[in-house]
C-alpha cells in the first residue's frame, strides 16, 4: 500500500514540477512580449512625429535600407497587432497553467490527507 502511495505521489509531484516549468517559461515569454508591445508603441508615437517626406531606415542585418514612412507605419502597426494577439494567448496559456497546478496541488493535498490517516489507522 506505502509503495503505491509513493508511485502515485511521485507521479503527481512530478507533474507539479512541470507545469512549474512551464508557468515559469510562459511568464517569462508574457513580459518578453510586454516588453517588445512598449518599445513598438514608442517606435509608432515616433513615426508618427515626422512629416510626410521625412526619410526613414530600415536596419536588415548589418546595413540601413531606405523605406518609405507608410510603410513603415503599416509594419509596426501589423506587429503590434500581432504581439497583442500573442500577449492574449500567452495570457490564455498561463490562466491553464494556473487551473492545472491548483489542480494537481488538491491532488496532492488528497493523496497527503490519505496518507495522515492510514498513519492514524495503523
Amino acid at each position: 500500500m506505502a509503495e503505491e502511495f509513493q508511485k502515485k505521489w511521485q507521479k503527481e509531484f512530478e507533474i507539479f514540477n512541470n507545469l512549474k516549468k512551464e508557468y515559469h517559461k510562459a511568464v517569462a515569454q508574457k513580459q518578453q512580449l510586454d516588453s517588445q508591445l512598449n518599445e513598438n508603441k514608442a517606435v509608432k508615437e515616433e513615426l508618427s512625429l515626422l512629416k510626410k517626406d521625412a526619410e526613414v531606415y530600415k536596419l536588415i542585418g548589418p546595413v540601413l535600407v531606405k523605406q518609405d514612412l507608410e510603410e513603415a507605419k503599416q509594419n509596426v502597426a501589423k506587429r503590434l497587432e500581432y504581439i497583442s494577439k500573442e500577449i492574449k494567448r500567452t495570457d490564455g496559456n498561463i490562466s491553464a497553467l494556473e487551473n492545472k497546478q491548483e489542480a494537481v496541488t488538491e491532488n496532492l493535498n488528497k493523496l497527503k490527507s490519505n496518507l495522515d490517516s492510514l498513519k492514524i489507522a495503523g
